[in-house]
C-alpha cells in the first residue's frame, strides 16, 4: 500500500495572530478544495524557526515569507523588509527546491520588493486581500508542476491505451514471450509492463530522444531547472558516452585536454575518439592503503598555467572514495584562461539536495558535469543527465555529437526512470539524504565499535600533499580497514557474501568501500553491523596482506592517443617462454589502453612510451598469484602480449613536442 505524500507549506510572519489567520484560513482551503499531494500549512513567526524547520523537516515544499518579517537574528535590526530579503537568500542557498512566495502590500513596487523579486521567487500575494482559496491553488499547481514527469505519465498514457503494435520491438508487448514454454519463465520474472513499455520511436507522443520537442523536451527543462543547468540532456548509454560527447563537441583533433590519469576509463577512450593531446596529470596517492585520490592542487594550477592553450580541464570530484575537490579556485583559474571545466560526477549526482553536499560543480562553476543518475539516485542503469553551464555552449555541435553516440531505439525505461529520479530528488531528496547521512553517521560508529574494523576518516584518507587542499569527504562512502579480522580482502568478500548475503562496493588490500544511497535502509545498516561483529568475534589471527605494486610514473606521450591507437601495429609478449622479460618491448610505443583491475587506472595509453619499469610492473602483475585482471592484454596462444606501433608506423607518423 502506497502511503499519502506530505507536502507542508511554512508561512513565516512575525504578527502572531496575522500568522495563525493565515494558516487557518489556507488549511480550510486544502481541506475544502482537491488536494492530492497532502498540502498542509503551518506557521512561525521568525526567520530563525523557519530556517530551523526547513533544515529538520524534509516535507517542507515550500514558504510565504511576509515582506515585513522583522529580523532574521538579534543581529539583524535593520530594515524590516531586508530580513525577508536575507531568509529568502538563505531558503535559497540551503534548499533550492523550496518554491518561495513573498506576501506584499497590494500594489506595493518599492525597492525592497524589487530586491526580493530579483531573488527569482516564484510568485507573491497580496497581504490586504486574504484570498485563501487563491493562493492555496497556485501553490497547488506549483507543487504539482514539480512533481509531474511528463514523460513518464505520457509513457503510462500509452500503455494503458492497450494499442495493437505494427512496430519495433519484435517482443510486441510481450506477446512474443508470455505464451512461450521456453522463455516464459522471463516474461513472469520481468513482469508485463517491461514489455508494454518497451516501445521505439514509431510512437509519436513519447517523443524522439535524438531531436526532442514534446515530452522528453519537457523532462529536460524540468531536469535543468531542478539540477541547477541551462540545459539538460538525458543519456541512456551512461555517463561514459556522456563523456565521450562533451569531449568531441568541444575538441578538434589535436587540441589540448588536462585530465587526471586517474579519471575513469572512458575518459581515456574520450581521448583516442575526440582525437584530443592529453596532458595527464598524476593523482596523489595514499600508499598505506593504496587509494589513489585526487590530483594536488598546485599540479593542476601548474598545467593551466603551462597550458594556456588548452580547449578543457576534466575533472572527477568526488572520486570512488568519496573525495571532493575544492572546485570554485580550479574552475576560475582555467576559466582565467579560457579553458573550458567538466566534471565527472557520476558518483555526486544527489549533491544539489542537500546542503551537505554542496557546492555541487555547476555551482562551483563548472561549464558541463556528466552525472550517473543511476548510481546514487533511483534511475535505471545506464540512465545519466549531461548538465550544460557553457555560456558559449553550441547546441547543433553537441546534438550531432550526441546523436553519433546515442541509439536510434532507446529504452524508453530508461528514459522515464529519469524522469522519476529527478521528481523524487526535487520532492523528497533532502529528506532521503538526511537519512542517508544519519544512517552513515550510524553506521561509522557501529563499525568502529566492532573493535576490529574501523572506518577510515578523511584525515587518514587524504596523502600528505593534499593536506591543504580544501578537500572535502563525502559522507557516504564509507572506507573500512580491514587488517585486522584476520582475512584477506577477497576472502572477507567471499565470506560476506556467501554467509551473510552482503555485496559492497569495492576494495583494495587492506579496505573495503560501502556506498550508502537513498535507498540504504537501517535493516540493511544493522545486519551489516551484525556480520561484522560476528566476524570480529571470531578472533582469527591476523595476517599479513600484500599490496598491490605502486603504479610506475606515467611515461612520455609520443604520438597522439588516437594516431596510435587506429594504427594496425604487432603484438610484443611482455613475458617470453622462459617466463624472462622481453627487452625488446622497451621504448617502442603502446597502441592500446592498459588497464590493471584492481587500481582501474591505465598504466600504458595508446602513443605512450613503454619504460622498462612499466614492463617490469606488468611482468609482476601477470606472474602474481593474486587475482589481478589486465585490460588491454592481447593473447598470443598463451604468451600475454602488448599492442605496439610498428617501425614503418612511428616513423609516418608526427610525433609529439
Amino acid at each position: 500500500m502506497l502511503g499519502k505524500p506530505i507536502s507542508r507549506v511554512l508561512v513565516i510572519d512575525d504578527e502572531l495572530l496575522v500568522m495563525r489567520e493565515l494558516v487557518k484560513g489556507l488549511n480550510a482551503a486544502a481541506r475544502s478544495l482537491d488536494n492530492p499531494l497532502g498540502i498542509v500549512f503551518a506557521g512561525v513567526t521568525s526567520a530563525a524557526e523557519a530556517l530551523a524547520a526547513i533544515e529538520e523537516d524534509g516535507e517542507v515544499q515550500a514558504a510565504v515569507v511576509d515582506d515585513k518579517l522583522y529580523a532574521v537574528s538579534a543581529k539583524h535590526s535593520g530594515a524590516a523588509q531586508m530580513s525577508a530579503l536575507e531568509l529568502v537568500r538563505r531558503i535559497r542557498r540551503f534548499r533550492p527546491e523550496i518554491d518561495v512566495y513573498i506576501l506584499i502590500a497590494k500594489e506595493q513596487e518599492d525597492e525592497i520588493v524589487d530586491a526580493l523579486f530579483a531573488e527569482s521567487v516564484d510568485g507573491y500575494f497580496y497581504r490586504e486581500e486574504r484570498d485563501y482559496r487563491g493562493i492555496y491553488r497556485i501553490i497547488n499547481a506549483q507543487i504539482q508542476e514539480k512533481a509531474h514527469t511528463p514523460f513518464y505519465d505520457q509513457l503510462k498514457n500509452y500503455v494503458w491505451m492497450a494499442k495493437d503494435s505494427w512496430h519495433t520491438p519484435g517482443h510486441s508487448s510481450g506477446e512474443s514471450l508470455r505464451a512461450s514454454p521456453w522463455i516464459g519463465d522471463f516474461y513472469e520474472f520481468m513482469g508485463e509492463h517491461i514489455f508494454d513499455a518497451d516501445l521505439s520511436v514509431s510512437v509519436p507522443m513519447l517523443d524522439s530522444l535524438m531531436e526532442p520537442r514534446g515530452v522528453i523536451a519537457e523532462a529536460q527543462t524540468m531536469a535543468a531547472k531542478a539540477y541547477g543547468s541551462r540545459r539538460t540532456f538525458f543519456a541512456t548509454n551512461g555517463t561514459s558516452t556522456a563523456n565521450k560527447v562533451i569531449f568531441q563537441t568541444l575538441l578538434a583533433p589535436g587540441e589540448k585536454l588536462i585530465l587526471d590519469r586517474n579519471c575513469h576509463k572512458s575518459v581515456h577512450h574520450g581521448v583516442v575518439l575526440s582525437g584530443a593531446h592529453p596532458v595527464y596529470l598524476d593523482a596523489a596517492v595514499n600508499r598505506k592503503y593504496g587509494l589513489y585520490g585526487p590530483v594536488p592542487k598546485a599540479r593542476i594550477l601548474e598545467a593551466i598555467r603551462v597550458h594556456p592553450g588548452a580547449q578543457a580541464l576534466i575533472l572527477t570530484s568526488c572520486t570512488y572514495d568519496g573525495l571532493r575537490y575544492d572546485l570554485p579556485p580550479l574552475i576560475e583559474a582555467a576559466h582565467q584562461q579560457g579553458i573550458k571545466v567538466i566534471v565527472d560526477e557520476a558518483w555526486f549526482g544527489f549533491a544539489r539536495f542537500h546542503p551537505e553536499f554542496r557546492p555541487t560543480a555547476l555551482e562551483a562553476g563548472a561549464d558541463y558535469a556528466a552525472q550517473s543518475t543511476h548510481k546514487t539516485m533511483s534511475a535505471f542503469s545506464q540512465a545519466s543527465m549531461i548538465h550544460v553551464n557553457d555560456p558559449t555552449f553550441n547546441e547543433h555541435i553537441f546534438r550531432e555529437n550526441f546523436n553519433m553516440y546515442a541509439s536510434t531505439s532507446p529504452q524508453y525505461a530508461m528514459i522515464a526512470s529519469l524522469d522519476v529520479a529527478r521528481k523524487q530528488m526535487m520532492m523528497e531528496g533532502y529528506k532521503l539524504l538526511s537519512r542517508t547521512l544519519a544512517l552513515a553517521r550510524e553506521l561509522r560508529e557501529q563499525i568502529n565499535s566492532t573493535g576490529v574494523f574501523r572506518v577510515i576518516e578523511l584525515e587518514e584518507l587524504l596523502p600528505e600533499e593534499l593536506s591543504a587542499d580544501g578537500i572535502r569527504l563525502d559522507p557516504t562512502k564509507v572506507t573500512v580497514d580491514i587488517s585486522r579480522c584476520g582475512y584477506t580482502v577477497e576472502d572477507l568478500q567471499r565470506e560476506l557474501f556467501t554467509r551473510y548475503n552482503i555485496q559492497v562496493e569495492k576494495s583494495t588490500f587492506n579496505t573495503l568501500t560501502l556506498l550508502l544511497t537513498i535507498g540504504t535502509t537501517r535493516s540493511k545498516v544493522s545486519r551489516l553491523y551484525d556480520a561484522l561483529m560476528r566476524i570480529a568475534r571470531e578472533g582469527r589471527s591476523q595476517q599479513r596482506l600484500y599490496r598491490f605494486p605502486e603504479l610506475p610514473e606515467f611515461a612520455p606521450l609520443r604520438m597522439l592517443p588516437r594516431d596510435a591507437y587506429y594504427c594496425g601495429g604487432e603484438a610484443l609478449p611482455v613475458l617470453d617462454e622462459r617466463d624472462q622479460i622481453n627487452a625488446a618491448l622497451a621504448e617502442r610505443v603502446c597502441a592500446d589502453q592498459i588497464v590493471p583491475y584492481p587500481q582501474g587506472i591505465p598504466v600504458l595509453v595508446p602513443g605512450q612510451s613503454i619504460t622498462v619499469e612499466i614492463i617490469e610492473y606488468l611482468a609482476g602483475l601477470l606472474r602474481s598469484q593474486k587475482r589481478v585482471e589486465l585490460h588491454g592484454i592481447v593473447y598470443d596462444g598463451y604468451l600475454p602480449c602488448v599492442r605496439v606501433l610498428t617501425p614503418a608506423e612511428e616513423r609516418s607518423l608526427r610525433g609529439l613536442a
